[in-house]
């Protein structure tokens, strides 16, 4: 499956976004070294960037609940949530931690993904994402930011439930960027469904593609290109550890994906190419306000958590960085819980 918009395309289209950056500046080393991140009003999408070196409150340093009650057509875009969610567009700084590096990331368009796809072009990466055609509208603006970093954008939109669209994906993300080192494992599927009675194997069969199917079939993929000092990072969840009983199909992916990340990284550890995940908490991404959660629900989302909110998708985007670079050259089989407190992993 090609591609359906160009780079020609989204300059024509987006001409009028703000003038090319240079990002520069220290950023501290390590995964709870996470760059700073502006706050976000709880209504609208005004911004208000911090002092990147400030010492800040998490608890208060993000929006809280309550949230305002709404709901979107699956697969969701972050620019039509309340309050849009902080990816680090304006707040995060790299400092060429992963020069020279050729990354794809799945579900690059929203949320984690975007978050990552942000980072490690900042870092010095060049970037493929992939997403839905549907969400296009978020994965241009992608693009643009990938850009703006001075580094190559690839977007490869299509569906990943399908086998031969997932080895299409990686055949074309190695063409575009000319190789690949690393491999996000990112994109997913997540329905609320209250009772096992209601979960249709449709549904069951979707959840299950888009989570364990495609890691499967696309890591299967990337391997041969892949060379000692590879990275691949799969994003599990808190579910997999604490499941909710409204995500029953969800959090059994998310279990898998956990041992798939251990077996895997035993398979690969003699060859240097490393296996890790990470397990968030509640996140405020579009995977939520499209299904994950009944609208009601959402209004307290992330209120149980130790710190009282969700955790945005810029709160993770160091932990990608780190586990994807040489800093975790012993870093295999791991699994990086950030969960707002919550203790999981």
């Amino acid at each position: 499956m090609k591609p359906d918009i160009k780079p020609n395309d989204i300059e024509r289209e987006h001409t009028n976004l703000c003038s090319r950056r240079r990002f520069v500046g220290g950023m501290a080393t390590g995964i709870i070294a996470a760059s700073a991140t502006p706050v976000l009003g709880q209504q609208g999408n005004s911004r208000q960037t911090l002092d990147q070196t400030a010492k800040q409150n998490p608890v208060t340093q993000y929006p809280r609940p309550p949230f305002r009650r709404q709901s979107q057509d699956w697969p969701g875009l972050a620019g039509k949530m309340t309050p849009r969610p902080d990816h680090g567009e304006t707040s995060y700084e790299g400092n060429g931690r992963l020069a020279g590096r050729k990354a794809l990331i799945t579900g690059g368009d929203s949320g984690i993904g975007r978050a990552a796809a942000i980072a490690y072009a900042r870092e010095g990466a060049d970037v493929a994402i992939n997403y839905l055609p549907a969400e296009e509208p978020d994965a241009i603006e992608v693009i643009q930011l990938i850009r703006e970093a001075e580094r190559k954008a690839v977007a490869l939109p299509g569906d990943i439930r399908d086998e031969n669209f997932c080895k299409q994906l990686v055949a074309d993300a190695v063409r575009e960027l000319g190789g690949l080192d690393i491999l996000v494992n990112n994109a997913a599927k997540q329905h609320s469904v209250n009772s096992i009675l209601d979960l249709t194997t449709e549904q069951f069969d979707a959840t299950f593609k888009t989570n364990l199917y495609a890691m499967f079939w696309i890591t299967k993929a990337a391997l041969p290109h892949f060379t000692a000092g590879a990275s691949i990072i799969n994003t599990s969840s808190v579910q997999a550890y604490n499941p909710s009983e409204n995500l029953l199909d969800y959090a059994q992916t998310k279990a898998a994906i956990v041992s798939f990340t251990k077996s895997l990284a035993k398979q690969l550890g003699e060859k240097g190419i490393r296996v890790n995940a990470v397990a968030p908490g509640p996140v405020w991404t579009p995977l939520q306000v499209s299904g994950g959660q009944p609208p009601s629900a959402l209004e307290s989302f992330g209120e149980n958590t130790p710190m009282g909110r969700p955790g945005q998708p810029a709160e993770l985007a160091a932990v990608y960085v780190t586990l994807a670079s040489q800093e975790s050259s012993y870093a295999s089989g791991q699994v990086y819980g950030v969960s707002g407190g919550s203790g999981n992993p």
